[in-house]
């Protein structure tokens, strides 16, 4: 196997310079047979090349990843896990990509469940955790162990470490499944030192042989020291394979190894090379980044361009940097990295800076949003980090606020009062982690001082911006204060606004997430929706000037209001007055909830050509790029549908998991996790959806407003009944009653159709409640009627499959699926109940091969058991 050297090239196998260790090889080749192995040894024993060298020419799958203190940070350390697993599978890591770290025991199990099941499949998997000392963060040390732990015995995971294990391997090592290198087995012997020397053509008397060993200890990084001297001291020599060149200049200095490492460096490597190539290897030590286009970007230079003075002269420095392939990225040894970085003074602050600007940029182009940040930070460019966070969603999502405010609090008062702009961003941070209070009292001291500022117009955008914050705040706390005066707030965003001669706010930082629910109000009072609407409809004049913030929110609040009374022709109204002014002010999240209210009213009449021209106007979202939560919110709003027509299988997979949710901000996950429940219950798994209904109402706000509250109480209703609770059953269905009357909000019970229509049926039957018969009479007969044209709907065989769920579509709108032979006939054993073992002897197939098969039936299909791929095949006729 060639190496890669370090300006890009690669050598003649026969031409290895570096050492083979059969002893080594075989210590480690008896290691990985455990599931866990751990190699521990101080800096500079060659625990990292030992490893990387095993694992190139083992037969195995190697996932190596490599920490920093950086992966601290549970986002960052996600990012760099999802990077390692697409090392050995690409389709899991895709899958994992779509999740954020987990952070719960539910969000553990699924983020578990992904790579373990692609990872079943008999291949050999190893998994390489480099500089695992460095990691201290409890949640991302129990993953790590939990990973470790739930992957087969017949996979490895090796860590390699400068200390002992911070994480549980008692139960590996008291069942002797724990492999282990340790600092002795790391040493050089005699032997293999004086090998490596006639590997790099050195030939030294039996004397200096001993000589340095006696000096080096069989320390790999000090007889590389060694190795750089003698290179120094005897050039001629060295480059001569017969040892018979010119005399050396000096013969081997034993002191120069025992003398402090940094001076044997700088003596023995840096001496030597010239100040600009000194200099670029300093600056290499800014950034973690260190793959070809980054180092030629801080070269300044292309490595194709003849001479390639800086990249070339990395060689002078083997094997203190090398190329890392399993991550197209050089690695520099630490001490080597600790020697430069302690010489990053002799940088100009400006030279710095163009370094970090490089690395930002390097990082935005690769996907590496959160390093990215932390380079403009180091850079200074704090305008550059403005421009992220405007390129992304009004609210931001939680792991990404979490990581700007530590950056934020770093940021020094001085450079806040330069660029003002900032107080903005950290407002906006706040607000989507929900530390309202905070944030309005940073605001409290805040803003008078900047009001007394001279006026001019990047101040007034600031103003605009903190005061349409405090509007937000205002609208989102006027739940439990009842406090409308929000509306007081964006009067003033509109007047700073105006001074800057009109709206400057573009998508998606101008696109309002509109939560849940629209109406966001916690008591069932009548007057209080009307209330809440009334101050919603003062803002919208000023929702223009802001750049069309908000812009159809208190029309589409009647909507909803409208639509959960029955009142379905105003609802319709609303509806689409709400769809021209959130076209008008590129308002998607308000233009989607409002095509879904559409759609709930073409399903209640019945109206099948109304609910195809929803579901175009639905896909059409697709293309707005501007639309950030796109994707997510297609897949709920089709998601709602499918669970009401019975065609489960066309939902997204990622909806049926319970383990997983969206990157939404968790004020916004509300009806995401309705509609699982809703599919739960569709799929008759009861329990399952009155655990999501219980998620709902602990976890995201939306439980606390009366429509979510009503919602989440009818399905409970019903679930109970189905679960042969009856009381259970009767006193929810009496808790949504006695919330929705004083609105009559009626059409959560009459969308449960066939099933709030066997319910109520009960409650009047057994006069088990206290609601009034003649409610419960108008609600059998509104739920009946329901059904009936559901049922009508669901029977159109061409209703379009989702674009989201869907590689291909027929003229039909079925998705069709092909099947192998193989895959055919595995899946009719599937639908006769057979066993896995009984498929494998029907067809004489190995196990292993039989999990393949399933696993690509269940992708084909996107199904998640075998019931589920079953039932799909049996839709698509493909069980004949």
């Amino acid at each position: 196997m060639s190496e890669q050297l370090l300006d890009g090239t690669s050598a003649d196998p026969g031409e290895r310079r570096f050492l083979d260790r059969p002893r080594i090889d075989c210590l480690l080749e008896e290691a990985v047979r455990n599931p866990v192995v751990f190699v521990s040894a101080g800096a500079g024993y060659g625990k990292t090349h030992a490893v990387y060298s095993f694992v190139l020419d083992y037969p195995a799958k190697t996932g190596w990843i490599q920490l920093s203190q950086r992966d601290n940070f549970s986002a960052r350390f996600w990012k760099n896990f999802i990077a390692g697993l697409s090392q050995v599978n690409k389709k899991a890591a895709e899958r994992l990509a779509l999740t954020d770290f987990p952070e719960t025991e539910r969000q553990f199990e699924h983020c578990l469940a992904v790579p373990l099941d692609a990872l079943d499949d008999g291949t050999k998997y190893i998994f390489v955790y480099d500089d695992f000392h460095l990691i201290h963060n409890k949640a991302v040390l129990h993953f790590i162990e939990r990973f470790t732990g739930a992957l087969s015995p017949n996979n490895t995971s090796i860590f390699i470490s400068r200390f002992e294990s911070s994480i549980n391997l008692i139960k590996y090592l008291s069942k002797g499944l724990l492999g282990g290198i340790t600092e002795e087995d790391l040493r050089f012997s005699k032997e293999e030192m004086t090998e490596y020397f006639r590997i790099q053509n050195i030939n030294l008397s039996f004397q200096d042989i001993s000589s340095i060993y006696h000096d080096t200890d069989g320390w790999a990084f000090a007889i590389q020291m060694a190795d750089l001297f003698l290179k120094n001291a005897y050039p001629e020599r060295s480059s001569d394979p017969s040892g018979q060149g010119s005399p050396p200049k000096q013969r081997y200095r034993p002191h120069a190894i025992r003398s402090n490492i940094f001076n044997l460096i700088e003596s023995e490597i840096m001496s030597g090379l010239p100040s600009a190539q000194q200099k670029f290897l300093i600056k290499l030590s800014l950034t973690e980044h260190l793959t070809p286009q980054l180092l030629e970007a801080v070269a300044g230079e292309k490595t194709q361009a003849a001479g390639k003075p800086l990249m070339g002269g990395m060689k002078k420095t083997l094997p203190l940097i090398r190329f890392d392939a399993y991550i197209n990225k050089y690695r520099i040894h630490h001490l080597f990295l600790e020697y430069l970085s302690n010489r990053q003074s002799e940088l100009a602050e400006e030279e710095k800076r163009e370094v970090y600007r490089e690395a930002a940029k390097w990082c935005a182009q690769n996907n590496q949003e959160l390093d990215a940040v932390f380079n403009h930070e180091r850079a200074g460019d704090y305008e550059k980090i403005i421009a992220m966070t405007n390129a992304l969603p009004l609210v931001l999502s939680d792991h990404y606020a979490q990581y700007l405010l530590r950056i934020f609090d770093r940021i020094p008062p001085d450079i806040y009062k330069k660029t003002p702009t900032l107080y903005a961003v950290r407002a906006r941070i706040l607000i989507s982690l929900t530390m309202f209070d905070r944030c309005e009292k940073e605001l409290e001291t805040l803003m008078p001082r900047l009001e007394a500022l001279p006026p001019e117009p990047g101040l007034h955008w600031v103003l605009m911006a903190l005061y349409a914050d405090l509007g937000l705040i205002g609208i989102i706390n006027s739940t439990y204060t009842k406090n409308y005066s929000f509306t007081a707030h964006f009067e003033r965003a509109a007047w700073h606004i105006n001074q800057c001669g009109g709206p400057v706010l573009r998508p998606p930082v101008s696109v309002i997430n509109i939560g849940s629910y629209i109406c966001r109000v916690n008591t069932p009072e009548k007057e209080e929706t009307d209330r809440y609407i009334g101050a919603l409809a003062k803002v919208t004049p000023h929702a223009a000037m802001l750049g069309g913030c908000g812009l159809g929110i208190a029309v589409l609040a009647r909507a909803e209001l409208a639509f959960f009374k029955g009142d379905m022709m105003e609802a319709e109204q609303y509806s689409l007055q709400a769809l021209y002014q959130a076209r008008k002010g590129e308002q998607y999240e308000i233009e989607n909830r409002a095509l879904f209210f559409l759609l709930r009213i073409g399903l209640a009449k019945g109206n099948f050509e109304k609910i195809l021209q929803m579901f175009k106007q639905l896909e059409a979202q697709l293309c707005m790029v501007h639309y950030i939560n796109r994707y997510i919110y297609h897949d709920i709003v089709f998601g709602w549908f499918y669970t009401q027509t019975g065609q489960t299988e066309k939902i997204a997979p990622w909806i049926k998991d319970d383990f997983e949710e969206s990157d939404l901000n968790s004020m916004d996950h509300g009806l995401e996790i309705l509609v699982k429940a809703k599919y739960h219950f569709a799929e008759k798994e009861y329990p399952a959806a009155l655990a999501s209904l219980e998620n709902q109402k602990s976890k995201y706000d939306s439980g606390d407003f009366v429509m979510g509250q009503i919602e989440v109480k009818t399905l409970e209703a019903v679930c109970y009944y189905q679960l042969h609770n009856r009381a259970a059953a009767f006193a929810a269905l009496e808790t949504a009653y006695r919330l929705s009357e004083p609105n009559d909000l009626y059409m959560p019970f009459v969308e449960l159709g066939k099933n709030m229509r066997a319910l109520v049926t009960a409650a009047l039957k057994g006069k088990a409640t206290e609601i009034p018969p003649a409610w419960l009479t108008r609600t059998r007969l509104g739920a009946s009627n329901y059904a009936k044209k559901l049922f009508k709907i669901a029977q159109k065989s061409h209703l379009p499959v989702s674009a989201a769920n869907a590689g291909a579509k027929q003229d039909s709108g079925i998705q069709k699926v092909h099947l192998s032979r193989r895959e055919r006939d595995v899946l009719v054993c599937l639908s006769q109940g057979m066993t896995q073992d009984e498929i494998a002897d029907e067809h004489s197939l190995s196990m292993n091969t039989v999990k393949s098969v399933i696993r690509s039936i269940y992708n084909k299909l996107g199904a998640i058991n075998k019931a589920d791929a079953v039932r799909i095949a049996a839709g698509m006729d493909l069980l004949k």
